[in-house]
C-alpha cells in the first residue's frame, strides 16, 4: 500500500473529478451518504465497521482507507476495526485476507490521527 494517506488524497481527487463530470450523481451519491451517517437502530460506530467489513470483502483499497478512518473517528478501537476486517475474511475467505491486511495497513497509518479529521471524504 501507498500509504492511506496517499490514498484518502487519491479519492478525494477521483471524487472531484467525477463531480466535474456528473455532479447531479456525485451529489446523490454524497446525500445518501450523509443521510446513512445519521443514528437510528445502528449507531455511526456499528455502521462504519460494518462498512470495513464491506470494503474488506469488497477488497476495495479507498474504500477500506475511507472506512477506517471514519470508524476510528467514530470511537471505533483498533481491536474493533480489526473484528470487522476479520469477519469479512471469515465470508471472503484468502482474497479477504490479503485486503484485512490493507485495513491492518491503515490503522497504523492513522493512529493518533483522529483529531485532524474533517468533512467529507
Amino acid at each position: 500500500m501507498n500509504g492511506t494517506k496517499h490514498t484518502l488524497a487519491e479519492m478525494r481527487e477521483l471524487i472531484r473529478a467525477m463531480g466535474e463530470q456528473d455532479p447531479e450523481k456525485m451529489a446523490a451519491f454524497h446525500t445518501l451518504l450523509v443521510t446513512l451517517r445519521k443514528g437510528e437502530t445502528l449507531d455511526r460506530k456499528v455502521k462504519e465497521l460494518i462498512a470495513v467489513a464491506l470494503a474488506v470483502s469488497s477488497h476495495c483499497t479507498w474504500c477500506i482507507a475511507y472506512h477506517v478512518r471514519e470508524a476510528l473517528a467514530a470511537g471505533a478501537t483498533d481491536e474493533e476495526v480489526m473484528q470487522a476486517a476479520w469477519m469479512a475474511v471469515l465470508m471472503g475467505g484468502a482474497p479477504s485476507l490479503m485486503y484485512a491486511g490493507v485495513a491492518m495497513d491503515a490503522l497504523e497509518d492513522l493512529r493518533g490521527e483522529q483529531d485532524r479529521w474533517q468533512g467529507y471524504p
